[in-house]
């Protein structure tokens, strides 16, 4: 687990103040992990809140008492809380106005001086990599969430529903969805998604990011193609297609006409998802967040059909 920058920022700028509750340690059986955090805000209906720590009457003390809580709280959860788990939690507790004084890699907070223990740990963990939050002492250390990856998805017909709606509660990606009118998305889309609407969608290429990923899946052959040779000329992470074999040959061949050389075209992949899974639009849209999820490295395009990467 990790401290999502991403996420405290947009509830900040909805919300004004936000307190963020971490377990910062734990002992014996608990209902959460180090790591484990919720954001609590208030509105007009009073205290709300993202995220769990889990256990019940533990986060329901914590929702309460968000704002007024000391910094580090020590809470046996069956002594306290009345909790079966039988073991004990350390909440920290932390009003933010902003993220402005949060790096972007280590988020190491604590009373002055740091100690030597948390300068050890904080050169370990940028020379390796490896970390995962942890407390010493009254200093908190945890790894900020990388940036979102940027994500296109072409269509918001039944696949691009179902692709968007698996993917949108990850933090995983910052999604961008097109199509060609508001009437063709639903009415509720969720936090973090981009609509993004264009009588002509093809025109909205130059504008994504050239690291982006790109799932094609229109309701026009024609827009299809464009799309494709758009963003093979433009620049791209990966590139999905949705389609058949025979969609699939027609494009080669009309990429190629267009001046693409063959080891471009065949960063493209086409069909996207695992075939195995069958055709229904939820069917693939697991298949595609599997692949999705299991890529690490996407400086190359990555194979949304089996997974592997295909370098071009």
């Amino acid at each position: 687990m990790s401290f999502d920058r991403v996420e405290l920022t947009q509830a900040l700028m909805r919300h004004g103040r936000v307190a963020r509750i971490v377990v910062a340690d734990v002992k014996g059986s608990t209902p959460r992990n180090v790591g484990a955090s919720m954001l609590v805000w208030q509105d007009e209906h009073g205290l709300a809140q993202s995220g769990t720590i889990g256990g019940g009457a533990l986060e329901f003390e914590a929702v309460k008492t968000a704002f007024t809580a000391p910094r580090l709280s020590r809470i046996p959860l069956g002594p306290a809380m009345g909790q079966c788990c039988g073991g004990a939690v350390v909440l920290l507790t932390e009003v933010f106005e902003t993220v402005a004084d949060i790096p972007e890699d280590i988020f190491a907070r604590g009373p002055s001086p740091m100690p030597f223990g948390v300068t050890k740990l904080l050169a370990e963990a940028r020379a390796t990599g490896a970390l995962q939050p942890h407390l010493i002492g009254e200093w908190m250390i945890e790894p900020v969430q990388p940036a979102a990856r940027p994500l296109w998805v072409w269509g918001a017909g039944h696949v691009g529903r179902a692709i968007v709606a698996t993917l949108a509660p990850l933090p995983t990606f910052d999604i961008t969805w097109v199509d060609t009118s508001a009437d063709r998305f639903p009415t509720d889309i969720s936090t973090g998604v981009s609509p993004l609407m264009a009588a002509n969608p093809a025109s909205l290429v130059r504008h994504a990011p050239a690291t982006a990923e790109h799932l094609v899946l229109t309701y026009s052959h024609a827009l299809d193609l464009e799309l494709c040779h758009l963003i093979l000329t433009h620049g791209f992470g990966a590139l999905g297609l949705i389609g058949s074999a025979t969609k699939w040959a027609r494009f080669r061949a009309r990429l190629h006409d267009l001046g693409h050389a063959p080891a471009q075209i065949s960063r493209i992949c086409c069909p996207i998802g695992q075939p195995d899974l069958g055709k229904h639009p939820q069917a693939i849209a697991i298949g595609v967040a599997a692949r999705l999820m299991s890529s690490t490295e996407h400086k190359d395009s990555i194979d949304l059909n089996t997974g592997e990467e295909r370098t071009g």
